[in-house]
This record gives structure tokens, C-alpha cells and sequence, in this order.
């Protein structure tokens, strides 16, 4: 986890974007170099500078009006945020392929916990229930998480997701509340599935 240490405006007006600079922990920084992608929140961003003399180290990344348009959680200083640096091949996939590319922001509905477990329920945009499906992948802050429930709704689509104590106590999501805005991340394979479903679908419908 990191922090957002300070936001600066690159312009006057709302057309324009901001720089960030945030704090990462000790020695994370060590092997990032400029032009390098770290991923806040979900979000992929490009290393814009480094400032690896400093305690704690930091870095900045420039983010557009745009992204800040469509992502959570990224405008604020003091916040705190989840950091994730590209992955390379010969590292071991923890999870789920993630792109860093949010395809939406959701809204927590319900955060306990339950027994050792914590239970997450968020409601998702309705334009991605197609693409969410019980102990299907979901990303959630930048977190690779198995969606364990989903239920259609006039809204949109809810889905419950179980928190294990580990995610709750080494990432963001132990903060979340109700009411919280969060950035989600659909997976990859069903984007490709349902692009390669749709000609079927359409020679269906003609037929």
C-alpha cells in the first residue's frame, strides 16, 4: 500500500489533469525505473519522476481529466492506495490477468465481518453484469478477487465477494465502508468471450 501525498493541478480548469505524488513503502521503489507502469487503485499509471533520496521514497504519475472522469479514489491527498507494479513473465500469476484498465466504479453496499471472513457487497454499473459470474474473477481497488454471489437488479448488478483477513489487513479494503466508491476491473476472458460470441449472436438474431 501507498499514499497519496500530494495533488497538483496541471491546468486551470476541468479539461486538465492532475500529478500526483505518492508514497510507497521502503525499497519498493528499488527496481522502477522512469516510464515504468504501477497500477493505484487498479488503475495503470506511468512513472513521471522518482524521488528514491527522499524518506519515505516517492513518485509522481501524471493522470488526465479523463481517467480521473472514470476512476475512484485518485484526486484526494492523504489517500491511501493500492500499489501494483507491471507483471513480468517469470513471475508467479497470483490471481487473476488484470490490465489495469477500470471498465467502471461501483458503490459498497455492505461491509461486516462474518465469523473470520469479512463480507463485501457491491453494486456494479449495469452495462458489466453480463461479464460477472459466480466464482468468476472481479477486480476491486486493483485486488484479485472470486466473486461469490451475483444478483441481477433494476439498478445494475450486485455481487458478493468473501475477504479473507489477509486482503483486509494488507490492502485498502479494509477501509471501505458503505457508500464507498470503488474502481472495478472485469476479466479479461470474458471481454474476449463475449467478442467472439457476438457474431454468432447477431447471424441468430438474422436468422
Amino acid at each position: 500500500m501507498g499514499r497519496i501525498a500530494a495533488v497538483h493541478d496541471l491546468g486551470s480548469s476541468s479539461q486538465h489533469g492532475k500529478r500526483l505524488t505518492v508514497e510507497a513503502p521502503a525499497g519498493y521503489l528499488d527496481d522502477v525505473g522512469l516510464g515504468d507502469s504501477i497500477a493505484l487503485n487498479g488503475a495503470c499509471m506511468t512513472v513521471t519522476s522518482l524521488e528514491q533520496a527522499s524518506q519515505p521514497r516517492r513518485f509522481t504519475i501524471d493522470i488526465s481529466a479523463e481517467s480521473l472522469d472514470k476512476t475512484a479514489g485518485l484526486a484526494e491527498a492523504g489517500t491511501a492506495v493500492n500499489l501494483e507494479k507491471a507483471l513480468r513473465p517469470q513471475d508467479r500469476l497470483g490471481g487473476h490477468l488484470v490490465s489495469g484498465h477500470v471498465d467502471g466504479i461501483g458503490t459498497v453496499l455492505h461491509f461486516e465481518q462474518v465469523g473470520e471472513s469479512w463480507l463485501l457487497r457491491v453494486a456494479a454499473p449495469a452495462a458489466l453484469g453480463r461479464y460477472l459470474a459466480y466464482k468468476g474473477s472481479i477486480t476491486v481497488n486493483g485486488v484479485s478477487l472470486t466473486v461469490n454471489a451475483v444478483a441481477d437488479t433494476p439498478q445494475g448488478c450486485e455481487i458478493s465477494i468473501n475477504l479473507i483477513p489477509h486482503t483486509v489487513e494488507h490492502t485498502t479494503l479494509g477501509g471501505l465502508r458503505a457508500g464507498s466508491r470503488v474502481n472495478l476491473e472485469i476479466d479479461l476472458i470474458a471481454r474476449y468471450v463475449e467478442r467472439m460470441l457476438a457474431p454468432v449472436a447477431r447471424q441468430g438474431a438474422a436468422t
